[in-house]
């Protein structure tokens, strides 16, 4: 039976801090818009930040669907299925915001994952999300897998751009700047990455 949580702490914190995948959910307004639903992977890109925060880098790819949803409505959901150990399904529903390089908060917020060279991967944003109900389910049909390891394909491929030519790949793709759907995704030209984080509280 599903269970609803009032805050993100103990056996719950512990179970999808521990996992190596999440998936995020979103949505424009637009009844016929579309639907985003994205993986997230790399261990160390997720922290809870309190009892009802979470947040997660967003990485260059070849969309900012997530982003631009957010900047329109700012809901989302996230979703933890246990591959291993006993079955669980966690979903966190609630209001999401992305936080973009130039603001007065990136810094702090990165200092957060400490086990993450942002310079690797092309960090475009940190994602902010406010737990507005937080549940629990089975899982009973979801197969056991293994996890062997992150691949290490994204950091190779984005560790030899620069802020400048990071903004000119983004520029290039249809779908940064703005969404499938004609909404504002990532803003360009990319602010530049501050070199020095402050250090991890």
């Amino acid at each position: 039976m599903g269970k609803t949580y009032e805050r993100i702490d103990g056996r719950l914190r512990a179970f999808i801090e521990a996992q190596p995948l999440f998936f995020t959910a979103t949505a424009p307004l637009a009844g016929d818009g579309t639907i985003n639903l994205s993986p997230k992977g790399l261990r160390g890109s997720f922290v809870v930040l309190d009892e009802l925060t979470v947040a997660y880098l967003d990485f260059a790819g070849s969309t900012a669907e997530t982003v631009a949803h957010l900047r329109e409505n700012g809901r989302i959901t996230l979703m933890w299925c246990a591959f291993q150990g006993p079955p669980n399904i966690v979903r966190v529903h609630g209001r999401g915001e992305p936080v973009f390089r130039d603001d007065p908060r990136f810094l702090d917020l990165l200092a957060r994952f400490p086990d993450i060279d942002p310079s690797l991967h092309g960090l475009r944003a940190i994602v902010v999300v406010s737990a507005e109900l937080v549940r629990d389910s089975c899982g009973y049909a979801v197969p056991f897998m293994t996890y062997d390891e992150d691949r290490d394909l994204h950091g190779k491929r984005f560790a030899r751009e620069d802020d400048a030519s990071l903004s000119a790949y983004f520029e290039k793709k249809d779908h940064i700047a703005t969404s499938l759907d004609g909404l504002a995704g990532l803003p360009l030209p990319l602010p530049p990455l501050a070199q020095e984080p402050p250090a991890p509280r």
